[in-house]
């Protein structure tokens, strides 16, 4: 008897024949991995979104295999999700958040990459309205993502976190009210100048950082498109293009959560360059500016479709009948149907005749 399953998760810290397991917070995370190596099983690499000389977003390729570190139907592959990724604990002070997955060998325990993921809609609201080469998604950022951000970068400087203090003007060594928004706003473009000398300075060592599959249906309707699934990834450099896109340049009156969020990640990196760590739960904490820390910022289908938009992002790859060969042995019997994607395949069993 065929036990319920996803397609190339043969080894990790989740027991598919659990009901639980399929629960949406699970499921939006061991789906993706589970279409990414199918990806790889069909030759087909993933999107791959980098940040080229010109501070331009860029479409790239990269394999799954590149992805993980290591081949997914390797037998040596142990996927462990919602897990810490060790190797950037000797940045922080206090606890490093986990990271939605985590790629080790089984035969010695090495850790190889970590990165987030983002099961994504498409069209979001913001765009479903619009003819299909206009469709976006939104992509909601959790602060966990910024630090992992930080963490990526100040990876760079292990060996002397002082070469970093170059790209911070020594104005910032006098900033004491680092919660004040008044005295911080006209201080935030200078923080992007900083950033973005750093990604310029260091263009060739972005790594990616962000798994974003997309799920597409027919405009706002509950049907999948028949080309619904495909998979984009982030470097962290293109990512961190993203939040600063819409602000660079710009005269800033307010401390919006994109804003706040550029203050996060550049105070981050400005404390390691100091020291060699930085405390990332006090930093948010601290610098709230009077807006909740459940998300750092959201970004409408509008603004990511500037960036994302191709043949892949209108006409996905994997077609919908292709969902049985993802999800396997009965898997989506046992899905509690409390998202659009999940209520989707659940409600919709043809896709498994």
């Amino acid at each position: 008897m065929i036990k319920p399953s996803l397609f190339g998760i043969k080894h990790s810290n989740r027991d598919f024949e659990r009901k639980d397991t399929w629960g949406k917070n699970q499921f939006n995370s061991s789906f993706p991995v589970a279409l990414a190596s199918y990806l790889q099983h069909k030759n087909i690499d993933n999107l791959y979104l980098m940040l080229d000389k010109l501070q331009k977003v860029k479409h790239t390729k990269i394999s799954t295999k590149k992805l993980y570190g290591i081949a997914p139907d390797s037998d040596d592959l142990f996927l462990s999700f919602e897990s810490v990724y060790t190797p950037y604990e000797r940045f922080v002070i206090g606890e490093l958040p986990r990271v939605d997955l985590v790629t080790q060998k089984r035969s010695d325990g090495a850790v190889l990459k970590g990165m987030e993921i983002k099961l994504t809609a498409l069209p979001d609201h913001s765009t479903c309205e619009l003819t299909d080469n206009q469709f976006g998604t939104e992509i909601v950022t959790r602060p966990p993502t910024i630090i992992y951000l930080a963490c990526s970068i100040a990876a760079l400087y292990q060996k002397s976190h002082l070469q970093l203090r170059q790209y911070f003007d020594v104005k910032f060594d006098k900033l004491r009210d680092w919660d004040n928004p008044e005295i911080l706003l006209p201080h935030i473009n200078d923080m992007i100048c900083s950033l973005d000398k750093i990604m310029f300075d260091n263009n060739s060592k972005q790594e990616p950082i962000i798994m974003q599959p997309v799920w597409k249906t027919e405009g706002k309707s509950p049907r999948l498109a028949e080309n619904c699934l495909d998979v984009f990834v982030w470097s962290n450099f293109a990512f961190v293009e993203l939040i600063v896109k819409e602000l660079r340049n710009q005269q800033i009156t307010k401390i919006t959560r994109q804003a706040r969020t550029i203050v996060w990640l550049f105070k981050m990196l400005y404390d390691f360059s100091k020291t060699g760590q930085f405390f990332p739960k006090q930093i948010i904490d601290d610098y709230s500016y009077n807006t909740l820390n459940d998300k750092a910022f959201a970004v409408s289908g509008i603004m990511t479709h500037s960036v994302m938009h191709c043949p892949e992002l209108t006409k996905p790859r994997i077609k919908n009948a292709e969902i049985k060969n993802i999800i396997l042995g009965g898997g989506q019997n046992l899905l509690s149907p409390e998202r659009r994607f999940d209520a989707i395949i659940f409600n919709t069993p043809e896709l498994f005749d």
